[in-house]
């Protein structure tokens, strides 16, 4: 026999004693939270409170046409029967091989498929799920807009209860906790008290650890100066690293949902840090993170402050009068917006124009649309009023939810069940990151582009007392889009390609919204190209080439054949304009949610 005194021991009743003190906190915990809710049915930037008429409607539309109810409940018996069987002879017979083991990221835990009780939790689970699911999509009858919100929100009960998300039907918890004597419960709720406090009363979950990051110490590291700032943004010029550099300075114009040092997280995969390695220039709007004192600038002070003071300030730095542009996400859409209105004004300062994952035609925005109608935008529309912002956290709520089993359930299970020490991770820190949005600049951007879609429609909005037209834009336009992309779907990024006058390059990256962007070569993704642009986006796919390496070397060749000329370096301040602080600078340092 083996020396005892090496073998793990846990103590019954020392367990027995933690799980109550856990039980007893939990639930004093729990009436805080709920307590401390003004409105339980805000959830993110969408309301929760017109959700039942919608159930109303899918019972109505079951009773009145119960097929495929009846459909579902009898897959649901064939499929459990199913299940049933194969744990009858997993515990009999053989365990499932190796091929069985399912690739659900919830239930990578060998347990999972070895263990024939648990294998037994997860397949009967997986069953109900599509039954439920099923039962809800093929009910004829329903509006779009009410069988998307209905399906969504299904999702999110489905996701909600599966046997991963809870102590006893997870073997992984359930063996960290006979290991650790409980400690992890324990852990798991210092760290669930710690994201509530974070939070203000709200759960703000801790994705990463947040400390391990230091802006411009070892993230955001690229050296540069800010050389311009106003009320909205700071004007980052990087330093170069080539001794000549192209003569087309580049500006790049990221989202103000989010802060632009997505785009120079490490040197490994820094598009900024690359971009000036490959002799660019390069400028970055650094967005302000606005308080209620901003609350009445719009989309069009964007415009005006943004890009266009950004134009005139690249020619007072540099003595250049067009520059290549970058936007990013709503960046992009800013850029569409401020082409068409340069356009408009026979202005040529903007030589050619790149979006990355850019919505301009907002027809199909995929499940961003459960959270816009025009009931939950009024209601969001009076929450920005009393404060003068969208709060950053509705916003992050929102787009976790997009993607709940990633960017809420996994960290339920690791931060609160397991216990688990949160590990550094640079993506991870940038998305808790979070910022705010001026309230006049946020309801004319959900109304009119995402309710009402009317930038896709030529003089569909105004700005600056010039209708937008996107058909006016004829300059070279390279758009980007992400395959797996869950808030702006590659296949209504497309739809762009029908409507600038200009040359235009599409290319697919592999991934999503910011994986496939910050693509760098030698990473993981490929990306996809096919030099014509079909009516749709499946025929562009179907005969598009795959590649597999970054697309980041295709731009670069694409904006080079545009411009051919090159000029000494240019070092920040060596211009008409002086340095006023080093970057990343000091508006990407206010934080909206306590780290």
């Amino acid at each position: 026999m083996g020396d005892r005194s090496t073998q793990p021991t846990w103590d019954p009743l020392v367990l027995a004693g933690q799980l109550h003190s856990v039980a007893k906190q939990s639930q004093l915990l729990m009436q805080r939270f709920a307590t401390s809710q003004a409105d339980a049915t805000k959830v993110g930037m969408g309301d929760t409170s017109t959700l039942g008429f919608d159930f109303v409607d899918l019972m109505t539309r079951m009773m009145s046409d119960p097929t495929p109810v009846a459909k579902a409940q009898i897959d649901l018996f064939n499929e459990s029967m199913a299940v049933w069987k194969s744990a009858a002879e997993s515990m009999w017979l053989t365990r499932p091989c190796e091929s069985d083991k399912p690739k659900d990221k919830r239930f990578k835990h060998p347990d999972w498929t070895e263990n024939a009780v648990f294998n037994y939790v997860k397949e009967s689970y997986l069953v109900a799920a599509k039954a439920i699911l099923s039962t809800v999509r093929d009910v004829k009858g329903m509006d779009d807009a009410t069988a998307r919100k209905v399906d969504f929100y299904t999702r999110q009960f489905v996701d909600a209860i599966s046997p991963s998300n809870f102590v006893a039907t997870n073997p992984e918890v359930l063996k960290a906790t006979l290991e650790t004597g409980g400690q992890n419960l324990l852990r798991g709720l210092d760290n669930l008290l710690s994201d509530l406090g974070r939070g203000e009363g709200r759960l703000s979950i801790t994705m990463t650890d947040m400390k391990a990051f230091r802006l411009g110490e070892n993230i955001a590291t690229t050296p540069g100066k800010i050389v311009f700032q106003n009320n909205l943004m700071q004007l980052i010029q990087y330093a170069p690293s080539t001794s000549d550099v192209r003569k087309r300075p580049l500006l790049i114009i990221p989202p103000w949902i989010n802060k632009f040092y997505v785009l120079d997280l490490q040197p490994k995969n820094s598009l900024i840090k690359w971009a000036v390695d490959q002799g660019h220039t390069v400028f970055v709007i650094s967005w302000v993170n606005p308080d209620e004192k901003l609350a009445e600038k719009g989309f069009e002070d964007y415009m005006l402050e943004g890009p266009v003071a950004a134009l005139d300030a690249i020619k007072r730095a540099t003595g250049e009068e067009q520059v290549n542009a970058i936007g990013y996400c709503l960046g992009g859409t800013l850029l569409a917006s401020t082409a068409a209105y340069l356009a408009a004004n026979e202005d040529d300062r903007i030589a050619s124009a790149t979006y990355f994952v850019t919505l301009v035609d907002f027809a199909e925005v995929g499940d961003m649309a459960v959270f816009i109608d025009q009931e939950q935008l009024a209601t969001l529309e009076g929450r920005m009023r009393e404060r003068g912002y969208l709060d950053a956290q509705d916003m992050a709520t929102s787009f976790n939810m997009l993607r709940a089993n990633d960017l809420i359930w996994s960290f339920v299970v690791n931060n609160y069940l397991l216990g688990k020490e949160l590990l550094p991770f640079d993506l991870l820190f940038w998305n808790s990151d979070s910022t705010r949005m001026p309230a006049a600049m946020h309801s004319f951007y959900l109304r009119a582009m995402y309710l009402e879609n009317r930038l896709s429609k030529p003089g569909g909005i105004t700005l600056a007392g010039t209708p937008i037209d996107l058909s006016r834009i004829k300059i070279p336009s390279f758009i980007l889009s992400t395959r797996e992309d869950h808030i702006a779907p590659w296949t209504s990024t497309y739809a762009a390609t029908r409507l600038y006058s200009g040359p235009v390059k599409f290319v697919l990256s592999a991934s999503g919204h910011m994986a496939g962007v910050i693509s760098a070569p030698g990473s993981k993704y490929g990306h996809w190209t096919n030099d014509n642009l079909p009516p749709t986006p499946d025929q562009w796919f179907a005969d598009a080439t795959s590649h597999r390496d970054s697309w980041w070397p295709v731009w670069d060749e694409w904006v080079s054949r545009l411009d051919h000329q090159r000029v000494p370096a240019r070092e920040p301040g060596g211009g008409n304009l002086p340095v006023i602080e080093d970057a990343p600078g000091s508006y990407v340092r206010v934080r909206a949610v306590a780290s």
